[in-house]
C-alpha cells in the first residue's frame, strides 16, 4: 500500500495570523489538499498558537467528519497535559509526539527514548487508552535499542525527521548519505514491530528517493 499524504497545515495558519484576518483559511486550504487526494491533515497547536489555534482543531474535526470521513487527522506536538487534553477533545487519528521545547521555531531532533521513558510512558498509554494511534519523532541515527523501547511502551509507528536530508538539496554525494541513514533506521524501525512515517522539509523532488530507500513508508507530511 503506498505512503499517504497528509497536508501540513501550519504555514497556512502562520501566513493567516500575520494580521486578525480570517484568510488564507486553514479549513479551505485543507479542503483543497483534501480533495485533491491527500489523505490526510496534520497540525501542530504549539502553547503559545502561533500558527495553529486550538480554535482550528474543531475546524478540521468537522471537515473531516462532513466532507473527508476516510481522510486521517494527525496532531503532533510535545506532551504536556494541555496537549493531551487537546488531543482528547478532537479525537486525531493519529498523535505524533515531539520533544520540542515550547519556544523553539519548530521540530529539529528527535526523541531519545529510553533516556526519555519517564516522559513519554504514561502520555503513551494516555492516548492508547483512548483508541489514538501514536508516532515518536526520532532522528535517523536512532538507536535501535530506542526502537525497541518506543515498541515496548505501546509505539505504533515513528516519524523519521527528514530535515537533515531536506538540507542537501544542493548537495548530491550528502543527499545519497542521508537517504540511505534514514532506510537504515526505517528498516530497524520495522524489524522491532513499528511502522514508518516521514516528515519535514520533504518535497517533489526529493520524495522519490525516500520512498525507494523506504518501500514501506506509511506515511508523508509535507
Amino acid at each position: 500500500m503506498p505512503a499517504i499524504l497528509s497536508a501540513n497545515l501550519n504555514a497556512i495558519a502562520l501566513l493567516r495570523n500575520r494580521r486578525d484576518l480570517p484568510w488564507p483559511s486553514v479549513v479551505n486550504l485543507g479542503r483543497i489538499a483534501l480533495k485533491a487526494g491527500a489523505g490526510g491533515v496534520t497540525v501542530h497547536p504549539r502553547p503559545d498558537q502561533r500558527h495553529i489555534r486550538f480554535s482550528d482543531l474543531g475546524d478540521l474535526r468537522a471537515l473531516l467528519d462532513d466532507e473527508f470521513p476516510k481522510a486521517e487527522f494527525n496532531i503532533e506536538g510535545y506532551p504536556s497535559d494541555d496537549f493531551l487534553a487537546l488531543c482528547e477533545a478532537h479525537a486525531p487519528d493519529q498523535v505524533t509526539l515531539v520533544p520540542d521545547d515550547p519556544a523553539q521555531a519548530t521540530s529539529d531532533h528527535g526523541w531519545q527514548v529510553e533516556a526519555q521513558i519517564q516522559n513519554l510512558q504514561v502520555p503513551v498509554k494516555r492516548l492508547k487508552d483512548q483508541g489514538f494511534r501514536v508516532a515518536l519523532f526520532v532522528d535517523s541515527d536512532c538507536s535501535t535499542t530506542d526502537l525497541e523501547t518506543a515498541k515496548s511502551i505501546g509505539v505504533d509507528r515513528v516519524e523519521l525527521f527528514t530535515g537533515p536530508y531536506g538540507a542537501t538539496h544542493d548537495s548530491p554525494s550528502t543527499a545519497l548519505a542521508a537517504v540511505a541513514m534514514l532506510g537504515d533506521c526505517a528498516a530497524r524501525a520495522e524489524a522491532a514491530g513499528l511502522k514508518v512515517n516521514a516528515g519535514h522539509d520533504l518535497t517533489v523532488k526529493n520524495l522519490p528517493a525516500l520512498v525507494k530507500a523506504v518501500p514501506n513508508l506509511a506515511e508523508v507530511s509535507i
